[in-house]
């Protein structure tokens, strides 16, 4: 089809060897921020989806209802419509940056998946690990911090591995606010070069490396803590 193929450019927005010494290229960059973004909702929609989980479980009218309505609500918003709603109806209100805004997307919608994977976790474990626990005199939550939940993590570590993975993958779409992350990256630079395939392939080869060393991690922690059955 004629195209000019330069794959020779590519190693440069890597990394670059100058006077000055090392420097990183501006995917590496870039993907350093794609990686910050990602802990960092990770770790927030873990602890909301874990107390969504438990308000859940907790038996209470007012808590498991508040708890369905979030995760409804949640689950039937587009992604980037929560973005939007995020950035630009609550951003000028309460003074979020376009991290900051990404940071809260992403851990709100998140979260939602997340406590769902709590509950199947949770509920996972034999209720005569509850009766044991309270025939011994613990209250529920000393049952859930030293019995239910240290037993219920092998059963959500892989569908959390999967989630980490999918927010890994969702965090591109902040690309549309101008967050200075991968996806971000990959598209200034096919402004500026006009390489959309190398750059593309690139990007994609880079997201597909960090989702790969996440899931084999992964599995070698299953296959240590496997369920026995």
């Amino acid at each position: 089809m004629g195209y000019n193929w330069q794959w020779y450019r590519i190693p440069d927005y890597l990394y670059r060897l100058t006077d000055d010494g090392f420097q990183w290229g501006e995917i590496a960059i870039g993907l350093v921020t794609t990686i910050e973004l990602s802990v960092t909702s990770f770790v927030f929609a873990t602890a909301l989806g874990l107390c969504l989980a438990l308000l859940r479980l907790s038996g209470l009218l007012v808590g498991t209802a508040v708890a369905v309505a979030y995760l409804e609500f949640i689950r039937n918003m587009p992604l980037l419509v929560l973005l939007y709603l995020i950035y630009y109806v609550l951003g000028p209100i309460f003074g979020l940056n376009r991290y900051s805004a990404s940071v809260l997307c992403l851990a709100i919608y998140h979260s939602a998946l997340i406590s769902e994977i709590f509950r199947a976790g949770i509920n996972a474990v034999g209720i005569g690990q509850w009766e044991a626990a309270k025939s011994i005199g613990m209250s529920t939550g000393q049952c859930y911090r030293f019995v239910i939940l240290p037993q219920s993590v092998k059963f959500m570590l892989p569908p959390l591995t999967g989630e980490a993975v999918h927010l890994i993958k969702s965090s591109a779409i902040v690309s549309v606010i101008a967050v200075a992350e991968l996806t971000t990256v990959g598209r200034n630079l096919i402004s500026d070069t006009y390489m959309s395939f190398e750059i593309w392939f690139t990007v994609a080869a880079v997201y597909m490396v960090v989702t790969l060393i996440l899931s084999v991690g992964v599995t070698r922690l299953e296959r240590r803590y496997a369920v026995k059955t």
